[in-house]
């Protein structure tokens, strides 16, 4: 399960950041094993901050609030409000646990579901006293919350938990002999990414019986190949910079690829483009994995692809299917809506109750490179698929066993594929190039200071303003940005003389680093590297830098962008609402003690709301909008920071289900109001905050329905507190 730590494999790099899927960095202290230290970053300053998770603390008590918020943040509840999926572990477990005298291990156990349900099954086969439940949850908070289940269902005593990883248990000590049932949850949306290949290599080597039996019992990873503009504009900057025409070359001629997505599966919920995708190939299967057996750490495939259209491959959708049983009667699959409604005689028939929509599990997309490869109906392609302990890559091959889709230099800046679309959008662009040109039509800056990761004004300003000396904190990029813009600088007539990388967060610098000289202009995006997961607001942080710079800046210096506003708007939202709903019985094991912890909606104490998340809202299944756009709360940059209150009363333009509100963030860039960067659920490059009510509420507009929204936001942890009433 998410947030479990099983496997052996190194943290991603997201790691570093707050949170991945649920997966905090934690240390754990030599001298005090029943105490952790969380990693948390703080979203104004960049730095990352120590948090103490203790195993001591009243018996029953709910975790501290800044526990709690980590805990809401990941993808656990909606897991567990995934009917399907706990349906088939529990038909699957019932199945594999038929020996009284089973010894059954649970690796990761989240809040001990797949235990409880191990224990059940023990028992109606005569096995309580005889055989054995063991799990282990490394992540400390939510082992703390894991006990709390078990003694609400009076199965601390039936289930042995362990606060370690798996790698960390051993026989004879934690566990009283090898397992034959390995129960386990370690599932990301591309397979691998939990960690599940090292994992299960050290559970066969160290902990299970030879030939175990496994729930799942097996997984089998699938591909598409699609031709989608929308998914064209996420990777191939170039062409979309060309017709853009405007003079900027982020990616110049013969430099196509310097500034690329990165090369891996990127999860995306893919049912909303359905209508902007055309298939050009029959799902085909790319690796199985055999959970009763050790797996290889790495693997090559080579799938021959016989094309259904002519068009031009520019991604490959891929997902998976779990077999559950050994009999092969019990599936869980994540394919598209579109393979979930097909009759394909070589995919196996999942059962009705998968269709819901559901967030911890998305689709997987990997982007051809350039304008991706050309294809014609009935054209027999080749493709190259390959693993290894956390990842699965693609090459499409020309009729010689040659890649046809490129390689990357190791040299060149990977970004994030929203952002790729981001940089080659036409009206962004433009929007930005005409308020930094009304700047300097004005003046001419002497000294220019960029005050975040944004490469495009770092581009933009050094070829508009020659005579200016301009500073990129890029402290994200650091001297990858550097590198950069060295290889560009040619392109977009500007030399490196006037331009500077600090590659210091904004705490760091000082006046030595500015050469003593005054900021006449400070502008930012803004966008910072590693914030992407994050809450709209907490870009709030180029508000933050322009107030730690607040001495360094001239008594007529100007800044871009000038303010944010803080906009909202109602909205009908059942399907996240569902995946987030409190829980009460799971398969016959009560829940109710998580729901605060991990942030539920419904049936909380009196009006106590979840807090509010960042999302994709137009990969949140269905969605209306319920009344217009309301502006809550101005930031204005003029100004050092400090903190807000915004309320606003919502009249509603449409009857129907309220679930919450949508929260984002519009960017002013000049003093006139006139140029306005809106980052809200209408552009699929930014997330959203999106605020659930503690309950749903029937609104119509002919009842005269309206609430009353308020905001503060606290500069000292970057947070923005949300509260609402009805009338």
């Amino acid at each position: 399960m998410p947030g479990c730590l099983a496997g052996l494999a190194p943290p991603p790099p997201a790691a570093l950041h707050l949170l991945l899927r649920g997966r905090s960095r934690m240390a754990f202290s030599a001298a005090a094993p029943s105490r952790a230290f969380q990693l948390r970053l703080n979203p104004l300053t960049g730095d990352s901050e120590w948090l103490v998770v203790d195993e001591e603390g009243e018996e029953g008590a709910a975790p501290p609030q800044t526990q709690r918020q980590l805990l809401a943040a990941t993808s656990y509840l909606d897991m567990l409000n995934d009917a399907a999926r706990n349906r088939a572990y529990r038909r699957a477990i019932d199945a594999a646990v038929s020996d009284p005298s089973a010894r059954v291990l649970d690796i990761g156990a989240g809040t001990g579901l797949l235990s409880m349900m191990s224990a059940r099954a023990l028992g109606a086969v005569g096995g309580e006293g005889r055989g054995s439940v063991s799990a282990c949850e490394s992540y400390l908070p939510m082992g703390k919350l894991t006990r709390r289940v078990l003694r609400a269902n009076g199965m601390e005593n039936k289930v042995k938990l362990f606060h370690k990883r798996s790698d960390e248990l051993e026989v004879g000590v934690e566990l009283d002999s090898r397992a034959d049932v390995l129960v386990s949850e370690i599932l990301d949306s591309e397979l691998l990414g939990e960690g599940l290949i090292p994992t299960l290599q050290q559970a066969h080597d160290s902990l299970l019986v030879k030939n175990p039996k496994t729930v799942p019992y097996r997984a089998t990873t699938y591909g598409q190949l699609v031709e989608s503009p929308f998914l064209w504009k996420m990777h191939d900057l170039h062409s979309n910079e060309a017709n853009a025409a405007d003079g900027v070359w982020l990616t110049p001629d013969g430099m196509e690829n310097i500034v690329s997505v990165k090369l891996q599966q990127h999860a995306m919920k893919c049912d909303p483009l359905e209508d902007e995708i055309r298939l050009l190939s029959e799902p085909f299967k790319v690796f199985e994995f055999d959970f009763s057996e050790r797996p290889e750490s790495q693997r090559e495939n080579k799938i021959t692809i016989k094309t259904t259209g002519d068009g031009c491959v520019h991604a490959i959708i891929s997902w998976w299917v779990l077999q559950l049983d050994s009999a092969g009667s019990i599936f869980y699959s994540t394919a598209p809506k579109w393979v979930r409604q097909s009759s394909i005689k070589d995919l196996p028939q999942c059962a009705d109750d998968t269709k819901d929509w559901c967030d911890h599990w998305k689709h997987c997309v990997w982007f051809t490179q350039g304008m991706g490869t050309p294809v014609m109906k009935d054209q027999t392609l080749s493709l190259r698929a390959s693993h290894n302990l956390t990842s699965i890559s693609y090459q499409l091959l020309n009729p010689n066993d040659e890649a046809c889709n490129g390689s990357l230099k190791a040299d060149n800046l990977t970004l994030l594929p929203e952002r790729i679309a981001l940089y080659g959008d036409i009206y962004w662009r433009s929007a930005l190039i005409t308020a930094i040109k009304n700047v300097l039509s004005d003046r001419s800056p002497q000294t220019c200071f960029v005050a975040d990761d944004s490469i495009f004004l770092a581009l933009l300003v050094s070829s508009l303003s020659p005579s200016s000396k301009v500073i990129a904190m890029f402290p994200g990029l650091r001297d990858t940005g550097a590198t950069y813009l060295q290889a560009v600088a040619k392109a977009n007539n500007f030399s490196m003389d006037q331009i500077q990388v600090i590659g210091k967060r904004a705490a760091s610098i000082s006046t030595d680093d500015l050469e003593h000289k005054k900021i006449n202009l400070l502008v930012g995006e803004p966008f910072y590297c590693g914030s992407e997961g994050m809450l709209p607001w907490q870009n709030l942080r180029f508000w933050n830098a322009r107030t730690l710079f607040h001495s360094m800046l001239s008594e007529d210096a100007l800044i871009m962008p000038c303010k944010g506003v803080l906009k909202l708007c109602a909205m009908s939202l059942p399907d996240l609402w569902r995946s987030r709903r409190s829980l009460k019985d799971v398969e016959g094991f009560d829940h109710l003690v998580v729901n605060e912890t991990l942030g539920a909606c419904g049936d909380l104490p009196g009006e106590q709301q979840g807090p509010c998340l960042p999302y994709y809202v137009w990969q949140c299944g269905y969605t209306k909008k319920l009344s217009k756009v309301y502006s809550l709360m101005d930031f204005n940059f003029s100004e050092p920071i400090h903190s807000c209150f915004g309320k606003t009363k919502i009249e509603f333009a449409d009857a129907g289900t309220c679930h919450g509100f949508a929260v984002w963030i519009d960017w002013v860039l000049d003093e006139k109001n006139s140029i306005v960067i809106s980052t809200g659920p209408d552009s699929r490059y930014w997330k959203q905050g999106v605020q659930l009510l503690s309950k749903p509420v029937e609104v119509n507009p002919a009842d005269d329905s309206a609430a009353l929204v308020e905001a503060s936001f606290d500069p000292a942890s970057g947070n923005i507190v949300f509260t609402s009433s009805f009338s």
